[in-house]
């Protein structure tokens, strides 16, 4: 039996027949990508596109092509793609589109919904309204085709195979921050504003905890879905008043799901993971040693084999950067300095390698000299003469990040997240800055241009 909230939305008249919306103005692409070599650091960028509205995708979701040739980006005219051996940027598909939500793992195929405005569905948790629709377009060809119609809530990712979507819906709409403008073009992302205790203004992470907290308290009854791209099957997997969020597939396991409880990061128990088949119950990745530990911004492996997050022991102190094995259960914890914490973390396709986007003096870890674009590489921490303690096997195994400058983001508002991303070979780094003004995106090469830093 649904829950009464869901069932009320599926008991809607029916809407109308779908028609994909209207496009929008088209834009001229950038045909000749700005180039430079970043003074302080030595490593060359390519501004790929300045175009209105441009999005490089969130840090954990897939942007590329499974050959690795291609990467797709959201713009206010609809979905550009990028060449990644020529940096060439053509438009694929202009249609006014809610969002470009990922590239398939198995197809050369991008993934997004669109809204169809005066349909009867149910609002989302953002409080959007109208029928969501989940469409693909060929990233070669441009050619489109409707997936499935939703009738409540969104949808956040998609299995290894491209069989199966999942998404999540709230019972009712709440925003993070009443009576304000949620965009704000400088930035590309959300505004907050909340006092302290004290009654003064707090600065915008803490005010960002103050919002996320009044959601998590709200209780709100939400749903875990799975939509089957066969048959149209919508299946209900997990049901909680919880806030769900950060929905992500294993990128090689096509049944395991992990997810997060969202809000203040110090209160909730973050990662956990599901299984979409049979009634399995959720598994929690990481448990609180600490008062005011926290763990998140957690991403998979590119091999599905570890999930890896941003760890505090505890907030704002001592940074690492964690993995858990998802068939062994066994952990790695790299350990780095505060000046590298970064918003986002993310890994090689190689597995080999990290890398960080930074952060400014008002964020968790208050860096003194944070805003860089870092590669880290990590170096495990041996025994001591070869010298093993007897349950060592079982122990967290310790190492350290060893960081490499490649991006000078001192200009950088870090109200904009850069969301990096390494391209399929490891050469390049792709991210999101508003260094030159408006946002932009960018890609740093990893290996240092011939002569260094100017």
């Amino acid at each position: 039996m649904k829950p009464e909230f869901l069932s009320l939305l599926l008991m809607l008249p029916a809407a109308a027949p779908a028609q994909a919306p209207a496009a929008p103005p088209t834009y001229k692409p950038l045909t000749t990508p700005a180039r430079w070599t970043d003074a302080k650091t030595g490593h060359r960028i390519v501004r790929l596109s300045d175009a209105p509205g441009n999005y490089a995708l969130y840090f954990n979701y897939n942007p590329y092509t499974p050959q690795g040739d291609k990467m797709v980006f959201q713009t206010a005219a609809g979905i550009s793609v990028v060449d990644l051996k020529t940096w060439a940027v053509k438009p694929l598909l202009a249609v006014r589109l809610e969002r470009l939500l990922f590239a398939g793992r198995k197809t050369r195929t991008a993934y997004y919904t669109v809204r169809v405005p005066g349909t009867a569905a149910g609002a989302d948790a953002d409080g959007a309204r109208g029928l969501l629709q989940l469409w693909a377009a060929d990233i070669d060809t441009g050619r489109t085709r409707k997936v499935v119609d939703l009738p409540a809530g969104q949808v956040d990712t998609i299995n290894a195979d491209e069989t199966m979507v999942a998404g999540q819906v709230a019972a009712r709409a709440m925003q993070l921050q009443p009576g304000r403008d949620p965009r704000n073009p400088a930035i590309g992302q959300a505004e907050y504003a909340a006092n302290g205790p004290d009654g003064k203004p707090l600065p915008f992470a803490e005010a960002k905890e103050v919002r996320l907290n009044d959601r998590l308290e709200a209780r709100i009854p939400m749903e875990m879905f799975t939509v089957d791209l066969r048959t149209g099957e919508r299946k209900v997997i997990h049901r909680a008043t919880d806030w769900l969020n950060h929905l992500q597939f294993s990128p090689t396991d096509p049944t395991t799901l992990m997810f997060c409880h969202e809000g203040p990061w110090h209160k909730v128990d973050r990662i956990w993971t599901i299984r979409t088949t049979g009634d399995a119950k959720p598994v929690k990745v990481h448990a609180r040693t600490m008062n005011m530990e926290i763990a998140g911004h957690e991403w998979w492996s590119p091999d599905g084999r570890t999930i890896w997050y941003d760890l505090q022991t505890p907030r704002g102190e001592k940074f690492w950067v964690a993995g858990y094995d998802v068939a062994t259960q066994k952990r790695r914890w790299y350990h780095l300095e505060r000046d590298q914490w970064s918003v986002h973390f993310n890994t090689s396709t190689d597995g080999r390698t990290f890398a960080g986007d930074g952060g400014d003096s008002e964020m968790v870890a208050h860096a003194r000299d944070g805003k860089w674009i870092y590669l880290l590489k990590p170096e495990a921490i041996p025994d001591v003469a070869g010298i093993h303690a007897a349950d060592a096997d079982q122990l967290i195994a310790p190492g350290r990040l060893v960081p490499e400058r490649l991006v000078d983001m001192s200009r950088h508002d870090y109200r904009l997240e850069p969301n990096i991303h390494f391209t399929p070979d490891d050469k390049w780094i792709v991210f999101r800055s508003n260094m030159e003004g408006s946002p932009a995106i960018y890609a740093v090469e990893v290996a240092k241009a011939a002569g260094g830093a100017r």
